[in-house]
């Protein structure tokens, strides 16, 4: 059996949706193939495409028996697409007849299973739309083909881009169970716990298991939250998390438009600003789209600049980020870092100095400060789960649970008549209908939450947290940070400004640097020695600065040049 048949059938032994005998691939190329996609950047690949050393079809079965092989063990995918090796050869004939479309051309992207396609399922992870093919791509999947991108397979995810149950663990989903992280590849053995979950955590609902583990080149994650910038973090991979509005959401599940955006998720940073640029532009199926000017020639090849720390000025939010605080009217600290991490950030500190950057230290964030209650940003997060429901969400913004309702009651009107289910309260009463099925294993109290909204009635109480959720992220946050103290980016440990700047709708870089102790509470049990975690840092900046944090995470990554990848996976 073949590479590309073995990769079919194996799916189709775990109901992934995989094509019948008659729609099988065509057969991998019996070349011998000497050059390796593993750790292989884009450059790397088109310099070895250009010079004849291999092909984009020879690529796309490398990565196929990648995934055959370890796919098993990592659970890292929803379905992979069976014309990927034609789809290849057709760019390979482009290409020798003189036609090279740009840095993606041949090269195997996945996406989200939150992303439309029509060529394989777009199940977001949850059980009422297991099969499901959309009558629409996404606008950023037809900007991906057009660039010459092989979109190679869908990633598992946290159901619903995890909003369905505050207890569900990352990269879990009912269609396809638990993903595990391949750094640390193994179930949590912690009484209470040992439900198949992972004990290395893979981060948000994005998933960077298949591009830490080299089954595709880079993959496309989606941020609501956190969920291109913690498994970026956790993965040891580069991501650029942009300002909302410069990807089209055209064609993604949501949660909510007021902070959604499609990013990038790649080994390289070089990589991730490929995959960002041949991705952004204007798309009239998205209002939000145009808030950012492109790079001049859709291209940030003009921003990977090794010297862009020299002169750079970098802030460090100690306050909550690096060190913990008591927040106005509270009597225990929250935040700061452990001490692995804590001396990591040392060391990427110095670092920076090293490399020319002047550090501003502190540079707190305003509203983090702000001894006033009503103005701390720590004091008004979201409403998750049952305990902010409606009645009990006072003190906590509604943006995720009210644009939920909206958002995703939009998006079901857009399938038309093949949407699976018609409303957010018919998936609740599916899932309900299903529980011995296993469509709710963590309950759906997110789900529930977000279905009492009246999205009428609600909607002034939705504008006022809104209009506080950006002034103390943006006004009085982020923005209040970088000027007074004339930065050009905040540097975060690892992903721990997700929120802020999430709720500003404001762009990040991440980057790989250490690995930390991954310390669990309660305990491993004695005997289980658990692996270290990957740990980055992450830039960030204002709406629109993507350019320049693109600058300062290319030359710290070439500083550290501190990307491994997971040994276990060769």
């Amino acid at each position: 059996m073949n590479t590309s048949h073995r990769v079919i059938a194996l799916l189709a032994a775990l109901h992934l949706g995989a094509c019948a005998a008659s729609d099988a691939p065509e057969t991998a190329s019996q070349e011998v193939d000497t050059f390796t996609v593993v750790e292989a950047s884009f450059a790397d690949m088109q310099a070895a495409m250009a010079g004849g050393e291999t092909t984009a079809k020879q690529i796309v079965a490398q990565y196929l028996e990648r995934i055959d092989r370890y796919e098993p063990q990592l659970r890292a995918t929803l379905a992979v697409n069976s014309k990927a090796l034609a789809e290849a050869q057709q760019l390979d004939r482009e290409r020798a007849a003189g036609k090279v479309r740009g840095p993606l051309h041949g090269i195997p992207i996945a996406l989200k299973d939150n992303i439309h396609t029509t060529d394989m399922p777009t199940t977001g992870g949850a059980l009422a739309f297991k099969d499901y093919t959309p009558p629409y791509e996404a606008t950023l999947v037809q900007k991906l083909r057009d660039a010459g991108a092989i979109i190679i397979a869908k990633t598992t995810l946290t159901e619903l881009a995890n909003w369905v149950a505050t207890g569900m663990p990352n990269s879990y989903n009912a269609v396809r169970g638990y993903g595990y992280n391949p750094y640390d590849p193994r179930p949590d053995p912690r009484d209470g716990f040992a439900d198949g979950r992972a004990v290395m955590d893979t981060g948000g609902s994005s998933s960077g298991i298949g591009t830490a583990a080299n089954l595709w080149a880079a993959s496309v994650g989606t941020e609501t939250s956190g969920s291109i910038e913690i498994p970026a973090n956790n993965t040891m991979l580069a991501a650029i998390k942009p300002t909302v509005g410069r990807i089209s959401r055209h064609g993604i599940i949501p949660i909510t438009a007021d902070q959604d955006t499609a990013g990038s998720m790649a080994k390289y940073v070089a990589d991730a600003a490929a995959l960002l640029a041949a991705m952004e532009g204007v798309d009239e199926q998205d209002p939000a789209t145009g808030s950012c000017p492109p790079p001049a020639d859709g291209s940030y090849a003009a921003h990977l600049r090794a010297d862009a720390l020299a002169g750079a000025r970098i802030g460090i939010p100690r306050a909550y980020y690096y060190q913990p605080v008591v927040p106005p009217g509270k009597t225990e600290p929250v935040g700061g870092l452990s001490s692995g991490e804590s001396a990591a950030m040392s060391r990427a500190i110095e670092l920076l100095r090293a490399q020319g950057a002047v550090i501003v230290d502190p540079a707190n964030i305003p509203s983090v400060v702000n001894p006033v209650a009503a103005d701390n940003q720590l004091l008004f997060q979201n409403c998750y789960d049952v305990v902010n429901g409606k009645g009990r969400d006072e003190n906590c913004s509604v943006i995720l649970k009210y644009g939920m309702k909206r958002d995703f009651n939009r998006w079901l009107d857009s399938l038309g008549d093949s949407a699976p289910v018609a409303s957010l309260t018919a998936l609740r009463e599916f899932n309900l209908a299903h529980r011995d099925k296993n469509a709710i294993r963590y309950d759906q109290a997110e789900l529930d939450i977000s279905d009492e909204m009246d999205v009428t009635a609600d909607r002034a109480r939705w504008r006022a947290d809104r209009d506080k959720d950006i002034r103390l992220s943006r006004s009085e946050g982020i923005d209040a940070a970088l000027r007074a103290h004339q930065l050009d980016a905040l540097l975060m440990p690892s992903w721990k400004g997700e929120n802020i700047l999430n709720k500003a709708g404001y762009p990040a870089v991440v980057v790989p640097f250490t690995t930390v102790p991954n310390q669990l509470q309660p305990p491993l049990p004695d005997g289980f020695d658990p692996r270290p975690m990957p740990f980055g840092v992450s830039f960030i900046g204002t709406a629109c600065s993507e350019p320049r944090l693109i600058e300062l995470g290319y030359a710290f990554e070439q500083a550290t040049r501190a990307r491994r990848p997971p040994a276990q996976f060769p």
